[in-house]
């Protein structure tokens, strides 16, 4: 009996996906629930499970192809077994001839090709995708995973793999088109063979649609500010261990960033609202979204209600949401009906930033470094971990005194953390 696979409903809103890589190949034998084929839609990657055991017949729709809802992507035979392999045949006593190299395997980790971006850095590093334990999604070698792998200590390699560097520098140099879908500066003679050109995943072309749509609707401006974190740090430092060893999260500092925000928001709601049409919609709730960076781009899972959860919980959404980014296995209603948004560029050394909002939302907090500054402190010049913020906000709706006002009362909660116990 044959039964289709077919595209199942992604979400609300969702109509169509870009067909990603498939895991089995016709004629294999698949069980029930086996993933089958990865479908990309604009805010998440799911995998389709084969919905009986039995062996896949065909595949209809090719890898980088839209489907809708419904769509069949191809067959399997139920209760059918795979093909047999032919047995090996004796080797013939003749003189060997010259054979090819074989080509490197995708990768040595559950048989996914590494990232995009992780293949780029492999090739940097002079590294195989064998040599490193991929972290993502069925072992799948992230940008992140190569990078631990480039900072231990570089194992001896062969004499005769020095060769071929040497050999690939002495060939000829073959100019390999590239064909232009936009105007574009054209490029330097035998520079289009040193290019890659790569497709944007659904995900990305959302996430640029959605930055540029932002800008193009919203009246955004940004103000800026800082804070001393010398007060968080030092109840951090205090508290982590056993923090970590009663709820069994490490204590961060988005958390104390999700408390602050929201005091800052209860008397500052304009910050909190959105704009629908001519109306102002305030939102009497606290839907925090936290950006994660992953390999396919920038997620916002929302940490709902969170004004009702304690430091423990807070922590513990936001470390269960960025390791099932990574993973891919967010569902696409965790990134849904936030009312304000966090992002944090200090973790990759960012010093000032111009955060875009995240629409339909008036109001998004960036995060920076923290450094040691001279500052002044009762009239002594005094050294203290300093950190920029930025409030990026809907001048539509957000008037500069509410954005300023905003902006300072997240500084005094985090400069004085009592205020979260007191709420003042």
């Amino acid at each position: 009996m044959t039964i289709e696979i077919k595209v199942p409903a992604l979400g609300e809103s969702v109509t169509e996906a870009t067909v990603g890589q498939w895991f089995k190949k016709p004629g294999e034998a698949v069980k029930v629930d086996e993933p089958l084929v990865e479908l990309e839609t604009d805010k998440v990657t799911v995998e389709v499970p084969s919905p009986v055991a039995g062996v896949l017949s065909d595949i209809k729709v090719e890898p980088g192809a839209t489907v809708g809802i419904g769509s069949v992507l191809g067959s399997i035979n139920e209760g059918a077994a795979a093909a047999p392999k032919p047995a090996p045949t004796a080797p013939k006593l003749e003189a060997p001839a010259a054979r090819p190299a074989p080509a490197a395997a995708p990768s040595g980790n559950g048989g996914m090709p590494p990232a995009p971006s992780a293949r780029r850095m492999l090739e940097e590093k002079g590294l195989s995708a064998a040599d490193v334990q991929g972290s993502g999604r069925r072992g799948q070698v992230l940008k992140e995973d190569v990078m631990a792998a480039a900072a231990k200590p570089a194992a001896a390699k062969p004499a005769a793999a020095s060769a071929a560097p040497e050999a690939a520098a002495l060939a000829p140099m073959t100019t390999v088109p590239v064909p232009v879908t936009q105007m574009r500066a054209p490029s330097a003679p035998g520079d289009s063979a040193r290019e890659e050109r790569v497709r944007m995943t659904r995900l990305r072309q959302t996430i640029a649609r959605r930055l540029k749509d932002a800008q193009n609707t919203a009246a955004m401006l940004t103000t800026f500010n800082d804070v001393d974190m010398s007060a968080i740090m030092k109840v951090r430092n205090e508290y982590k261990d056993l923090f970590e060893k009663r709820h069994h999260v490490k204590l961060g500092f988005m958390s104390f960033f999700v408390k602050a925000c929201i005091q800052a928001l209860r008397e500052v709601p304009a910050v909190n609202a959105e704009i629908d049409g001519q109306d102002i919609i305030y939102k009497n709730y606290y839907h925090i979204g936290v950006a994660v960076s992953t390999d396919r781009g920038l997620v916002v899972p929302v940490v709902r209600e969170a004004d009702r959860m304690s430091l423990a919980e807070i922590e513990q959404a936001i470390a269960d949401f960025g390791r099932r980014a990574r993973e891919g296995k967010l569902a696409i209603e965790e990134m849904q009906g936030g009312t304000f948004s966090i992002t944090n560029g200090g973790v990759f050394g960012s010093l000032l930033s111009t955060p875009i909002l995240n629409a339909p939302q008036s109001g998004i907090l960036g995060m920076h470094r923290i450094e040691e500054r001279a500052i002044v402190k009762n009239g002594q010049i005094v050294a203290r971990p300093m950190m920029n913020l930025a409030l990026s906000y809907d001048h539509r709706i957000v008037d500069g005194r509410d954005a300023v006002t905003f902006l300072v009362r997240v500084k005094e909660c985090l400069e004085d953390p009592q205020r979260f116990i007191l709420e003042v």
